[in-house]
């Protein structure tokens, strides 16, 4: 018998919101009610924390929140609870890779996102969904304090196999998943999401077991199997449902509080 679900663990993008980067009404309420029920509800994303501070207000968060993959655990005031930085060796392989795959590269690090074309494919869209414009750089040689690093390319086939030759290339040395088809992430070998779930387990004193874990894309699966109830969104690829106990409606379809109201909330709460 599944134990009682007593902690919600979401992604942001393509889960949380829609395609629009939109929170919607029936999400926010759905969130409401885990609160009524007792359950607590926490998020995680491959966002900066800055780029997730949005959600706070609208969604009356208290838990800690994941950013980079959980490279980056701040406080909803967006103090800084424990980072997980990328060895500075590291972060110069990880680029050296992105650039010979032909990968445009952004790096974040502290509280700055630096790019070196403000023009490249994505940037404005990123910049519109976090709420803040990037540094311009020339050059990443001087960078410390990594936290993460992104590689963006149009050629989703391109970015896909850019993944498997980072986890083969670097290794232990850092965790490489995608968080859009278009975006390669590379982080500290401990910034993935199934460590997320280790942590707020301890933090809330809530075994993992009763955790529900709801994503779309392939780095939400490490979340997936540290929980005891998964759900992937109607939208994520085929490979990410079969990882996952549940499967809900798309993120445009309100996929995230469907699952919230027929999976976890108890009978009779939902409205």
């Amino acid at each position: 018998m599944q134990s009682p679900i007593r902690a919600v663990l979401a992604d942001v993008d393509g889960t949380l919101v829609t395609q629009e980067k939109v929170l919607t009404d029936r999400a926010t309420e759905a969130v409401a009610r885990l609160r009524e029920a007792g359950i607590e509800f926490a998020v995680t994303s491959g966002r900066p924390p800055r780029g997730m501070s949005m959600l706070i207000g609208p969604l009356a968060l208290t838990t800690p929140i994941a950013a980079f993959n959980g490279g980056v655990i701040v406080r909803p005031d967006m103090s800084v609870i424990e980072q997980k930085t990328i060895s500075g060796s590291v972060v110069s392989a990880a680029i050296e890779l992105l650039n010979s795959s032909e990968l445009d590269v952004w790096v974040y690090s502290g509280a700055d996102w630096l790019v070196r074309d403000g023009k490249a494919p994505h940037v404005d869209r990123e910049a519109e969904t976090v709420g803040f414009a990037p540094t311009i750089v020339d050059s990443y040689d001087s960078v410390k304090d990594v936290a993460k690093i992104v590689g963006v390319s149009d050629d989703l086939a391109l970015v896909a196999a850019t993944t498997q030759r980072a986890r083969e290339r670097l290794g232990d040395d850092v965790s490489a998943a995608q968080s859009q088809p278009y975006y390669l992430d590379i982080t500290h070998p401990r910034a993935n999401k199934g460590e997320v779930v280790a942590y707020l387990s301890a933090q809330l004193g809530i075994p993992a077991e009763q955790f529900a874990t709801i994503g779309d894309m392939p780095n939400d699966v490490l979340m997936f199997a540290r929980s005891g109830l998964s759900i992937a969104m109607g939208n994520a690829d085929r490979e990410v449902q079969r990882a996952a106990r549940r499967v809900s409606a798309s993120n445009e379809d309100d996929g995230f509080a469907k699952a919230m109201e027929s999976f976890v909330l108890p009978a009779g709460s939902a409205s």
